[in-house]
């Protein structure tokens, strides 16, 4: 048995977000120099990005459509460059992404997932 559309959808951007804050606490700290002297941050921060690629490439067309202002072919299209492209990976890219894009996206998909079951939100309800 699938899961419904609307359900899945809300599970793929739940993913992205926490991809998203996943990268977000991996860079704490490091600044670009320490970033690129780092293989196991490079290495952590692109699999997130791979994550939220992955899991933009899996909502449905009316999720993505209905969501103004994403760049969703980008994001699926980095996703298939650090997948199928490893060797020819910019690391300085990759850490702009996840400076400035990652947390820009965060912030526009937050208010349209619902908090996870047995969150504080929902408890106090």
């Amino acid at each position: 048995m699938s899961m419904p559309a609307a359900e899945r959808d809300a599970a793929l951007l739940l993913d992205i977000l926490a991809a998203a804050g996943d990268a977000a606490s991996f860079l704490v700290g490091l600044d670009l120099a320490a970033f690129r002297a780092s293989r196991l941050h490079q290495a952590a921060v692109i699999r997130c990005l791979e994550v939220v690629g992955e899991a933009a490439s899996r909502l449905s067309p009316a999720c993505r459509n209905g969501i103004a202002g994403v760049p969703w072919r980008l994001i699926i299209g980095m996703r298939n460059k650090l997948i199928h492209d490893y060797g020819g990976i910019a690391i300085d890219l990759v850490w702009q992404v996840a400076m400035e894009e990652l947390p820009a996206l965060a912030q526009a998909l937050r208010p349209l997932v619902p908090p996870p079951c047995g969150s504080e939100e929902e408890i106090g309800e």
